[in-house]
Protein backbone atom coordinates (compact mmCIF):
# COMPACT_ATOMS: atom_id res chain seq x y z
CA UNK A 1 0.00 0.00 0.00
CA UNK A 2 2.79 2.72 0.69
CA UNK A 3 4.11 2.27 -2.54
CA UNK A 4 0.65 3.79 -3.62
CA UNK A 5 0.75 6.57 -1.63
CA UNK A 6 4.08 7.02 -1.68
CA UNK A 7 4.13 6.95 2.11
CA UNK A 8 8.20 5.98 3.52
CA UNK A 9 7.28 5.11 7.33
CA UNK A 10 10.49 3.38 7.62
CA UNK A 11 13.38 5.91 8.81
CA UNK A 12 17.27 5.21 9.33
CA UNK A 13 18.02 6.23 13.12
CA UNK A 14 21.56 6.89 11.83
CA UNK A 15 21.21 9.06 8.45
CA UNK A 16 17.31 9.92 8.13
CA UNK A 17 16.84 8.14 5.14
CA UNK A 18 13.80 7.22 4.57
CA UNK A 19 12.27 3.86 2.71
CA UNK A 20 8.87 2.42 1.90
CA UNK A 21 9.48 -1.17 2.64
CA UNK A 22 11.70 -2.54 5.95
CA UNK A 23 13.44 -5.09 3.82
CA UNK A 24 14.88 -1.73 1.93
CA UNK A 25 15.70 -0.24 5.24
CA UNK A 26 17.23 -3.34 6.50
CA UNK A 27 19.52 -3.52 3.37
CA UNK A 28 20.19 0.21 3.74
CA UNK A 29 21.35 -0.38 7.58
CA UNK A 30 24.59 -2.77 5.92
CA UNK A 31 26.01 0.59 4.82
CA UNK A 32 25.85 1.65 7.89
CA UNK A 33 27.34 -1.68 9.75
CA UNK A 34 29.67 -2.53 7.17
CA UNK A 35 27.90 -6.27 6.81
CA UNK A 36 28.23 -8.20 3.62
CA UNK A 37 26.72 -11.08 3.57
CA UNK A 38 26.06 -11.90 -0.31
CA UNK A 39 29.31 -13.19 -0.99
CA UNK A 40 30.64 -13.92 -4.37
CA UNK A 41 31.61 -17.68 -5.06
CA UNK A 42 34.47 -17.21 -7.48
CA UNK A 43 36.55 -14.49 -5.94
CA UNK A 44 34.73 -13.82 -2.12
CA UNK A 45 34.30 -10.28 -2.19
CA UNK A 46 31.16 -9.01 -0.12
CA UNK A 47 28.23 -7.07 -0.81
CA UNK A 48 25.85 -5.61 1.49
CA UNK A 49 22.66 -6.55 -1.30
CA UNK A 50 21.94 -9.31 -3.55
CA UNK A 51 21.55 -6.77 -6.91
CA UNK A 52 24.88 -5.60 -6.29
CA UNK A 53 26.15 -9.14 -6.02
CA UNK A 54 24.59 -9.97 -9.09
CA UNK A 55 26.10 -7.00 -11.21
CA UNK A 56 29.57 -8.08 -10.06
CA UNK A 57 29.35 -11.33 -11.12
CA UNK A 58 29.26 -9.42 -14.73
CA UNK A 59 32.98 -9.49 -13.93
CA UNK A 60 33.73 -12.76 -13.97
CA UNK A 61 31.50 -13.94 -17.18
CA UNK A 62 32.33 -11.05 -19.18
CA UNK A 63 28.47 -10.18 -19.39
CA UNK A 64 28.40 -6.21 -20.08
CA UNK A 65 24.81 -4.48 -21.10
CA UNK A 66 25.52 -1.28 -21.29
CA UNK A 67 27.27 0.21 -24.96
CA UNK A 68 28.19 3.16 -25.91
CA UNK A 69 26.62 4.16 -29.11
CA UNK A 70 29.18 6.00 -30.78
CA UNK A 71 32.16 3.65 -30.35
CA UNK A 72 30.73 0.86 -29.06
CA UNK A 73 32.64 -0.14 -25.67
CA UNK A 74 30.83 -2.20 -23.52
CA UNK A 75 30.41 -1.72 -19.98
CA UNK A 76 28.96 -3.71 -16.69
CA UNK A 77 27.46 -0.84 -14.93
CA UNK A 78 25.36 2.19 -16.70
CA UNK A 79 26.53 5.06 -14.29
CA UNK A 80 30.30 4.14 -16.17
CA UNK A 81 28.36 4.17 -19.85
CA UNK A 82 27.23 8.10 -18.82
CA UNK A 83 30.59 9.10 -17.45
CA UNK A 84 31.91 7.34 -20.42
CA UNK A 85 29.53 9.28 -23.24
CA UNK A 86 30.58 12.42 -21.85
CA UNK A 87 34.13 11.83 -22.77
CA UNK A 88 32.67 12.18 -26.53
CA UNK A 89 31.16 15.52 -26.05
CA UNK A 90 34.11 17.15 -24.18
CA UNK A 91 31.59 17.58 -21.32
CA UNK A 92 33.34 18.18 -17.58
CA UNK A 93 30.76 19.14 -15.22
CA UNK A 94 32.48 18.93 -11.93
CA UNK A 95 34.11 22.46 -11.49
CA UNK A 96 37.23 23.10 -8.34
CA UNK A 97 36.02 25.91 -6.42
CA UNK A 98 39.44 26.83 -5.26
CA UNK A 99 40.93 26.74 -8.75
CA UNK A 100 38.78 26.50 -11.62
CA UNK A 101 40.00 23.74 -12.81
CA UNK A 102 36.86 20.64 -14.10
CA UNK A 103 36.75 17.41 -13.84
CA UNK A 104 34.54 14.48 -15.90
CA UNK A 105 33.68 12.83 -12.70
CA UNK A 106 33.02 13.88 -9.27
CA UNK A 107 35.18 11.30 -7.47
CA UNK A 108 37.93 12.96 -9.40
CA UNK A 109 37.31 16.28 -8.11
CA UNK A 110 37.13 14.97 -4.18
CA UNK A 111 40.52 13.92 -4.92
CA UNK A 112 41.88 16.62 -6.25
CA UNK A 113 40.29 18.97 -3.77
CA UNK A 114 42.10 16.86 -0.97
CA UNK A 115 45.13 18.03 -3.31
CA UNK A 116 44.26 21.54 -1.47
CA UNK A 117 43.79 20.54 1.80
CA UNK A 118 46.20 18.08 2.38
CA UNK A 119 43.72 15.82 4.58
CA UNK A 120 44.18 12.37 4.73
CA UNK A 121 41.61 10.77 7.02
CA UNK A 122 42.28 7.07 5.85
CA UNK A 123 45.31 5.26 8.06
CA UNK A 124 46.15 1.62 8.40
CA UNK A 125 46.00 -0.41 11.32
CA UNK A 126 48.99 -1.67 10.46
CA UNK A 127 51.59 0.36 8.67
CA UNK A 128 50.03 3.53 10.00
CA UNK A 129 50.29 4.90 6.10
CA UNK A 130 47.32 7.51 5.35
CA UNK A 131 45.27 8.15 2.50
CA UNK A 132 43.07 10.24 1.07
CA UNK A 133 40.30 7.73 0.06
CA UNK A 134 38.88 4.97 1.21
CA UNK A 135 39.38 2.97 -1.94
CA UNK A 136 43.10 3.55 -1.71
CA UNK A 137 43.31 2.42 1.59
CA UNK A 138 41.22 -0.66 0.97
CA UNK A 139 43.45 -1.52 -1.97
CA UNK A 140 46.72 -1.02 0.36
CA UNK A 141 45.33 -3.46 2.99
CA UNK A 142 45.64 -5.87 0.38
CA UNK A 143 49.57 -5.85 0.66
CA UNK A 144 48.63 -6.97 4.04
CA UNK A 145 46.19 -9.44 3.25
CA UNK A 146 47.48 -11.19 0.16
CA UNK A 147 44.14 -10.78 -1.10
CA UNK A 148 43.92 -11.01 -4.97
CA UNK A 149 40.32 -10.92 -5.94
CA UNK A 150 40.65 -9.70 -9.40
CA UNK A 151 41.55 -13.65 -11.45
CA UNK A 152 42.23 -13.60 -14.66
CA UNK A 153 39.98 -15.62 -17.06
CA UNK A 154 42.29 -17.19 -19.56
CA UNK A 155 45.40 -18.20 -17.38
CA UNK A 156 43.61 -18.27 -13.90
CA UNK A 157 46.54 -15.60 -12.46
CA UNK A 158 45.06 -13.67 -9.52
CA UNK A 159 45.49 -9.79 -8.99
CA UNK A 160 44.94 -7.47 -5.99
CA UNK A 161 44.00 -4.77 -8.49
CA UNK A 162 41.34 -4.56 -11.33
CA UNK A 163 43.66 -1.84 -13.24
CA UNK A 164 46.74 -4.86 -12.81
CA UNK A 165 44.32 -7.39 -14.21
CA UNK A 166 43.07 -4.93 -16.84
CA UNK A 167 47.36 -4.76 -18.19
CA UNK A 168 47.79 -8.50 -17.93
CA UNK A 169 44.78 -9.65 -20.09
CA UNK A 170 46.10 -7.14 -23.00
CA UNK A 171 49.11 -10.21 -22.61
CA UNK A 172 46.75 -12.90 -24.19
CA UNK A 173 44.91 -10.36 -27.04
CA UNK A 174 48.18 -8.33 -27.94
CA UNK A 175 45.94 -5.24 -27.75
CA UNK A 176 48.57 -2.01 -27.33
CA UNK A 177 47.44 0.97 -25.71
CA UNK A 178 50.52 2.98 -27.20
CA UNK A 179 50.95 2.98 -30.42
CA UNK A 180 54.30 4.75 -32.65
CA UNK A 181 52.97 7.54 -34.78
CA UNK A 182 56.26 7.42 -37.02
Amino acid sequence: MHIHTGERPYKCDICGKDFIQNAELKAHMRTHTGEKPHKCDICGKGFGQRKHLQTHMGIHTGDKHHKCDVCGKDYLHSHNLKAHVKTHTGEKPHKCDVCGKSFLHSHTLETHIKTHTGEKSYKCDVCCKVFSLKGNLQKHMRTHTGEKPYKCDVCGKAFSQNGILQRHRRTHTGEKLHKCKV
